[in-house]
Order: structure tokens, then C-alpha cells, then sequence
């Protein structure tokens, strides 16, 4: 996993990319939890997204936020964090310019940001969302929502509640012309302390059905 700087809106951005092996390989990025929380790309589940990704060829980076690690700049309540996100896109497509498909990934508040990414940028074509913040963010942004996913939510979560999270599921079903999975993991607080494995095996399983040659979901 290859360190990179690149730049950002406020400055330098540090990160690690790996790149695809291919030329039409398709990209990935990997959002990580919340910069005044202690998120940081070297978060446990950011690189374990990560490293899926990876394994299956995509070119896949992952980053640190401004003023996290080596990323300059200061934490800006999400706005500059949405700009670092478009901005490490951008770097990703300068060096994969014909990648075949965009997949975001975010942990926390790096699903929110993500999924924010994802209303701007139409080439995006599948997410991973663990643990949305829905009980702390407006998520109505999504209006409505452009690509197909899945929303991983812990059941014994208390940061971000089960219950908001399923009423956003539940609004995001009503929209037609995307498919959005839901996986509950039993036992699993917002760490995902003990439940790691249970919660890739979700994201495997869903990255497994999307990649088939033969998904309905395009």
C-alpha cells in the first residue's frame, strides 16, 4: 500500500493507493470515521474496506481528511471534507482515466461524506455505507439517491441508533431505479469491537453479488 501526497484544497492531502493492475480497472475510495473523534485512514474497518477492494484489482485509495496525520488544513464540519473527498477522486481518475466503474466506501462520518460525494459525482455506481450517522446528520440530501448500495448498521449501536438508520433505508426503498441492501449485524456496537469479521463478510457478500457478470443491479 503505497504512501502518496496529493493535493487538496487547502493544501497537501496524504493518503495510500494502490493501484489496479489494469487499465479499465474500476476505482474505489475509502472514507474514514470522524476526524475529532480520532478517525483516520488507519481506522481498522476504513483499512479492512480498503483491503477488499484491493484484493479484487480495483485501484483503491484511502486518505486522511485535512488536518488529520499529514494532511494539512484544519477539521471543517464536513464542507472541506466533502472537497478533500472530490479532490482525492479527481487524483484517483487523473491516474485511472478509463476506469471501468466508481465504488465509494465510508465508515461513520466518512459514509456521510460519501454518500454526499456520491450525489455530486453521477459516474459512482455502487457504495458502502457502515453505520451512517443518520441520527446526527440530515441524510435528506439524497433526492433522490443516484446508485445502487448497502447500509451496514450495528444492532447494539448506540452512537449512531439502528432505528434511524432503518427509517433511511426504508426512505431510500421507496425510490425507484436503484436497489438499496440493508444488513443488521447482531451484537455489534458502533466499533464493530467483536464483530469485525461479521461486518466484512456483509461487505464481501454484497461486493461479490455486484461484481457478478450476471447482477441485475448495473
Amino acid at each position: 500500500m503505497p504512501a502518496v501526497i496529493f493535493p487538496g484544497p487547502e493544501g497537501r492531502l496524504e493518503g495510500r493507493f494502490q493501484p489496479a493492475s489494469r487499465a479499465r480497472a474500476p476505482i474505489a475510495m475509502i472514507l474514514h470515521p470522524h476526524p475529532q473523534a480520532g478517525g483516520t485512514m488507519n481506522d481498522r474497518i476504513t483499512q479492512s474496506l480498503y483491503r477488499t477492494f484491493v484484493a479484487r484489482g480495483f485501484a483503491t485509495l484511502r486518505f486522511n481528511f485535512r488536518g488529520v496525520g499529514r494532511s494539512q488544513g484544519s477539521f471543517d464540519n464536513g464542507i472541506g471534507e466533502l472537497s478533500d473527498a472530490a479532490a482525492a477522486l479527481d487524483w484517483v481518475q487523473q491516474i485511472h482515466p478509463e476506469a471501468s466503474s466508481t465504488w465509494i466506501a465510508g465508515y461513520s462520518f466518512g459514509a456521510l461524506i460519501g454518500m454526499q460525494l456520491l450525489m455530486r459525482r453521477p459516474e459512482v455506481r455502487g457504495f458502502i455505507s457502515v453505520s451512517p450517522p443518520a441520527n446526527m446528520y440530515d441524510f435528506s440530501f439524497l433526492a433522490p439517491c443516484p446508485s445502487s448500495g448497502i447500509i451496514i448498521q450495528g444492532a447494539a449501536d448506540t452512537v449512531v441508533t439502528p432505528n434511524a438508520v432503518q427509517k433511511l433505508v426504508d426512505k431510500l426503498r421507496t425510490q425507484k431505479h436503484i436497489t438499496i441492501h440493508h444488513d443488521e449485524i447482531p451484537r455489534a456496537n458502533h466499533f464493530y469491537e467483536n464483530e469485525l469479521d461479521d461486518m466484512m463478510r456483509a461487505a464481501d457478500t454484497y461486493l461479490d453479488m455486484r461484481l457478478s457478470p450476471d447482477c441485475p443491479i448495473k
